[in-house]
């Protein structure tokens, strides 16, 4: 082996290692969703989509909240303006992940950054997007980003073949996934008094609005969250 078959060798060694570090990174939370693909997966076949169909939805829209509810809106004969829009609110968390890791991919080549925005997810941007002082790597992101891409699709694979063949499969609790998910990555990630005072209120104002049913009361909790908690991060002189 010369010295640049060495290198070659080398590098594409270190692309692997990477790879697998991002796989292995992700891995809790891609087992922590299982129970949320299989859900959204036999939950388009209670709706009237067909195998094929129930599928594509996660390998092409690829957003389980977004899923359930375009799902839902379908079952109950909701246009497609409706279903657009609303999928396009429900995900424009995504916006704001773009912004914060812009200056980590911005340098990539456009492939990269249209593969790893497509590849996007709470998943993702909790693993990728940690240390903010470390070199980004894209070989990482990619392993966390397509393991978890894969999952997801088994899972409502799996979720397809069950709601085809078990009744009343919704009945299991399989919903409760969606909570655990996001409690896996939200919790690690409070490092500082304004995370956990974000929670917190986040927690008692969205129980509130939901028990005087207040129009938009999710969206008004994470608002008031989110500007409450950015005020106290500043006012303490909390590193962002």
């Amino acid at each position: 082996m010369n010295s640049t078959d060495y290198i070659n060798h080398l590098t594409w060694s270190n692309k692997l290692t990477a790879f697998a570090k991002g796989t292995l990174a992700v891995l809790p939370l891609t087992i922590a969703v299982v129970p949320w693909g299989i859900l959204a997966g036999s939950y388009a076949m209670e709706a009237g989509l067909s195998p094929l169909q129930s599928q594509a939805m996660s390998a092409i829209l690829f957003a389980g909240s977004a899923q359930l509810v375009a799902t839902g809106m379908f079952k109950l004969g909701s246009g497609l303006l409706s279903m657009l829009v609303t999928t396009m609110l429900i995900t424009s968390r995504h916006f704001l992940y773009s912004m914060a890791m812009r200056p980590k991919i911005s340098g990539l080549p456009l492939k990269w950054r249209l593969l790893l925005g497509y590849l996007l997810t709470d998943e993702l941007f909790a693993i990728a997007n940690q240390d903010k002082a470390e070199r980004f790597d894209r070989w990482y992101a990619l392993g966390g980003g397509l393991s978890f891409y894969l999952g997801w699709n088994i899972a409502s694979a799996v979720g397809i073949v069950a709601g085809a063949n078990i009744e009343n499969l919704d009945s299991w609790g399989l919903d409760f996934a969606i909570a655990a998910t996001f409690i896996a990555i939200v919790v690690p990630n409070i490092k500082h008094g304004s995370g956990l005072l974000c929670v917190l209120i986040a927690l008692v104002s969205s129980v509130a609005c939901e028990l005087y049913a207040v129009p938009g009361g999710l969206l008004i909790s994470a608002l008031l969250a989110m500007g409450l908690a950015t005020a106290y991060a500043k006012w303490r002189g909390e590193e962002q």
